[in-house]
């Protein structure tokens, strides 16, 4: 199933207990800032960089594994801070998934229209932000809001100016939700492309958004190689046992069989092309009745990764798995042109990517909760979809309280404000600008050495 889990995909290789980083170099005498940071309790420093307007640390702070009884058991939680200035915005940066092994300094695109600091948080129980005697009853949205919580109040005594909280897919939910809990954390949320899972089964907005996105002709021959490849099944599935062996993949821990992992690849790959692409690669997609099994084969791969669904590459998304299990909630289709051609119809669900031991009942009441308060109460809220992103079909709505939605035209999940339209780019920056209390006219800048994070990744490149 294509979730929000393509967004990090170069975490799988990067997923170790013990991770890398540079040593801490030799204090200077007189370092207000490593003063502050170290003052705070159960704040560690493990790397300090500096750069070209900025410097960059990789951190670690003590959390409770479970905020309701804190005495029971505690964690260290990795972050990163983008340091600028003492009285620059601060943005709030929740990814939703992990941090790489080794942090690098990169500024997300409200960090960069504000010109702000910058605080990235790596969400619990993603290694190494786990506790060791982990009770995954502790991953829920709640008790992430809390740890986020405990950051802010913790960094507010250096950052005393505003902040806004920001989070792309499952971080721009992840934001959400901190909202939700702490509304006065932040001064307001820029959530990118956050799917709202409101009643997990009630699903047919998907099956609308694929009925209807790009073209007739598109859609046709994207049915058609999808359904051309489980017909080819008998032949295709020995490839990618093939492909196992080499990669030393194995399916039995999660998925299961290279079969059902076929499944689901196959299953995901009209909803990835679109989570990715663009209309305009409509022209790649192989006629499906003279295409040969290496132009079907290779395509999936390019679009989906037969990499994916094993138990190496899922791992690192359990956290995720789990959450969309017994909370978030997660896409179910119909699949009709499929019918007849799939061996498992009850494959295509979060548990499906899970050991046996972590697999959850869904629970809706969270979601129900979150999405009634982001309709009627929240204030100062942010939400910006693409056009032709299968995770905008179900979308947020925003109350009349100083928030509002945009939709980027033709855009995909990489969607940002910088793809608007000139009108609304500019009403949404200038709205973001207000919330920081950064004058209008403040041209943004960023330092060459400092990229934009599109708070995203693709699971197609593994790096």
């Amino acid at each position: 199933m294509v979730t929000g889990v393509r967004h990090r995909i170069v975490a799988i290789l990067a997923s170790v207990l013990v991770v890398l980083t540079p040593a801490i170099p030799a204090r200077a005498a007189d370092d207000p800032l490593l003063d502050q940071l170290t003052a705070i309790p159960g704040l560690s420093v493990v790397s300090d960089t500096a750069g070209t307007g900025y410097r960059f640390f990789v951190l670690t702070y003590r959390q409770p594994a479970d905020h309701r009884h804190p005495k029971q058991g505690t964690y260290e939680q990795r972050l990163t801070l983008l340091h600028r200035s003492d009285t620059s915005p601060t943005v709030l940066y929740t990814n939703g998934y992990g941090l790489a092994a080794t942090p690098r300094a990169t500024q997300t695109e409200p960090t960069a229209l504000l010109n702000a600091n910058q605080v990235s948080v790596e969400h619990r129980f993603f290694t190494p932000s786990r506790p060791a005697a982990a009770d995954w009853s502790d991953l829920n949205i709640w008790q992430e809001a809390s740890d986020e919580h405990r950051i802010v109040t913790a960094l507010k005594s250096v950052y005393s100016g505003r902040w806004i909280q920001t989070g792309g897919s499952k971080g721009g939910m992840t934001s959400v939700y901190h909202r939700r809990f702490y509304p006065g954390d932040v001064d307001g949320v820029v959530a990118y492309v956050a799917p709202d899972d409101v009643i997990n089964p009630a699903d047919t907005a998907y099956d609308k958004f694929f009925d209807t996105v790009g073209t007739p002709a598109c859609r046709a021959a994207l049915d058609a190689v999808q359904a051309e490849a489980l017909r080819r099944r008998d032949r295709l599935v020995p490839r990618l046992e093939a492909d196992a062996a080499e990669g030393g993949w194995t399916f039995s821990r999660t998925i299961g069989t290279a079969d059902r992992s076929f499944e689901m690849t196959v299953l995901d790959t009209v909803w990835a092309f679109w989570q990715y692409s663009s209309a305009a690669d409509c022209a790649t997609v192989p006629t499906a009745a003279t295409a040969t099994d290496d132009d079907i084969y290779g395509w999936i791969d390019t679009v989906a990764g037969w990499s994916f669904y094993t138990d190496q590459a899922l791992e690192y998304y359990w956290p995720y798995y789990y959450q969309a299990a017994s909370q978030l909630g997660w896409p179910s289709l119909r699949f009709e042109h499929l019918r007849g051609l799939r061996n498992y119809p009850g494959l295509y669900t979060a548990n499906s990517s899970l050991p046996p031991e972590l697999r959850r009942a869904h629970n809706p009441l969270p979601m129900i909760d979150v999405d009634l308060w982001v309709r009627t109460a929240a204030e100062r809220m942010l939400f910006i979809y693409g056009e032709n992103d299968p995770w905008g079909a179900e979308r947020f709505t925003p109350s009349k309280r100083d928030s509002a939605l945009y939709v980027a035209p033709g855009a995909n999940h990489g969607a940002n404000i910088a793809k608007l339209s000139p009108s609304n780019a500019a009403t949404a920056t200038a709205t973001l600008r207000r919330w920081a209390n950064v004058p209008a006219g403040l041209a943004a800048t960023a330092p060459l050495d400092l990229p934009l994070d599109d708070m995203l990744g693709d699971r197609r490149r593994i790096n």
